[in-house]
């Protein structure tokens, strides 16, 4: 099932076991509704608190004999409405959302004007100084090709492997906001965010677009932009 969502009321998509609202024990209870089968969902990421997603990728298995194309519609009249499944299809047993994935694109979204509009509170981060667009871009296109990213990612990040490569690294703006949008074969916990926070600190003139390279090879968080904050985040698609 590929869906969308409004991350603003979850605290993330992976279930908690603490009563906590999450995007995947909710479409378990729906499934459930529909099923009368206890179903594990597998994302394709797992969306921290607020984030959001445009085209997030679940697997799961059922014994249901629905076709999986009127599974969308029987499914969003369970779901709450800030949850959509927008189309669903038949896969190889093996398919698993998270460990077949090719690639991913994330964005970032800036609300770059003096005053936040309400509107978009929820939906993108406020910086309310004028930011040099052109050199946020020179930065970004350090990151493209196969890096190290163990200074891009938090620091209790539980994996071995931090070598990640990035295929498309670009921003551009639409009036007041600024997109940092990403795509690449795989990302570490809170790296799209800390990426965002490090261009910030080169459109806001405190740091080199070159310096880049250098704190890619250092591999030091402390050495790094600030985390951003979830909300400005979108998981946009999933390649298989």
């Amino acid at each position: 099932m590929t869906l969308a969502y409004d991350g603003t009321q979850y605290h993330g998509f992976q279930k908690q076991g603490s009563g906590l609202k999450t995007i995947q024990e909710t479409l378990e209870q729906a499934l459930f509704v529909l099923t009368q089968e206890t179903i594990t969902v597998h994302g394709s990421g797992r969306t921290d608190a607020g984030v959001h997603a445009q085209g997030q990728v679940i697997s799961f298995q059922s014994e249901i004999r629905v076709p999986a194309q009127r599974l969308p519609l029987a499914i969003n009249s369970v779901l709450p409405r800030d949850i959509r499944v927008l189309e669903c299809v038949d896969v190889e047993p093996d398919f698993h959302a998270r460990f077949t994935a090719k690639r991913k694109t994330y964005c970032y979204k800036l609300y770059n004007e003096r005053h936040m509009s309400p509107f978009w509170r929820y939906y993108a981060y406020h910086i309310p100084v004028p930011l040099d667009l052109g050199k946020m871009q020179q930065g970004a296109d350090y990151f493209r090709g196969t890096h190290d990213f163990s200074g891009f990612c938090a620091k209790d990040t539980k994996v071995r492997n931090f070598v990640r490569t990035i295929y498309d690294c670009e921003i551009d703006n639409e009036g007041p906001i600024v997109s940092f949008r990403i795509t690449g074969n795989g990302f570490l916990w809170n790296m799209v965010r800390i990426m965002m926070g490090t261009l910030l600190t080169i459109g806001k003139g405190k740091r080199l677009p070159q310096d880049i390279p250098k704190l890619l090879a250092a591999g030091e968080r402390q050495s790094v932009g600030a985390t951003v904050p979830p909300h400005g985040l979108y998981l946009v698609s999933v390649e298989y």
